[in-house]
């Protein structure tokens, strides 16, 4: 599943991010990946020890706590620190597969379940840039407002398009969710939202009370915690 959260980042944080971002020095972005990757990745991005980038990175943690989709979508159980990159003059990823499994500075390891990319440049700010995602539908071609955010299946083939003008930068990450497959993560969020809608219209009727049964008793079934 492919999901678009809307306003992750209010314009005002947008605009005081960018003012860091557009003030930092910006390292090679093939040193953060494997041999396949840097045959196809041309981009910047933040040192992850810099003060600014672990500031921010909690920043939009922070903010994605506060959406009303992000818990109920991801079911996040960790969460690979934000990172910060950025894609000018012809700057691209070409296609490839996130890593299944990250090593993480305190020596433990993450299983890449979901995929993030938070849009921090307007689209006319630049030429290109798309996140161009293939999926078992086919190619999808994402370019969002700063401050909305892209969440899919690490598992998804996708790239970066060239950069032809101005810059894209953005803020992504990784999150190994609660439900490893994916066919049951959509199934448990389309199942909460209808929760959701039907309580707003019926209160705690019984069917409500029912189906959040339900809800629970698969995300007890399924979960790994």
């Amino acid at each position: 599943m492919m999901l678009h959260l809307a306003e992750v980042l209010d314009q005002a944080t947008v605009a005081d991010f960018r003012a860091q971002l557009d003030a930092m020095d910006w390292v090679d972005g093939r040193q953060t990946v494997g041999a396949q990757g840097a045959r196809v990745k041309q981009n910047q991005q933040l040192d992850v020890r810099s003060p600014v980038a672990v500031a921010l990175g909690q920043q939009v943690l922070a903010a994605l706590a506060r959406h009303p989709l992000y818990f109920s979508a991801a079911l996040p159980r960790r969460v690979v620190p934000p990172l910060f990159n950025r894609y000018a003059g012809g700057g691209q990823y070409g296609f490839h597969v996130d890593g299944s499994v990250r090593h993480e500075a305190d020596g433990s390891l993450l299983r890449t379940d979901l995929s993030c990319t938070l849009f921090l440049a307007e689209p006319e700010e630049y030429d290109g840039g798309e996140l161009v995602v293939h999926d078992t539908y086919g190619q999808h071609e994402v370019k969002l407002p700063a401050g909305d955010l892209i969440l899919y299946p690490s598992s998804s083939l996708h790239a970066v398009m060239p950069v032809t003008r101005g810059a894209r930068v953005a803020s992504f990450f990784w999150i190994q969710s609660l439900i490893r497959d994916d066919a049951r993560r959509v199934q448990l969020f389309e199942l909460d939202q209808t929760i959701q809608r039907l309580r707003a219209r019926l209160g705690d009727e019984a069917e409500v009370l029912q189906l959040t049964n339900l809800y629970h008793n698969l995300l007890r079934q399924w979960s790994e915690v």
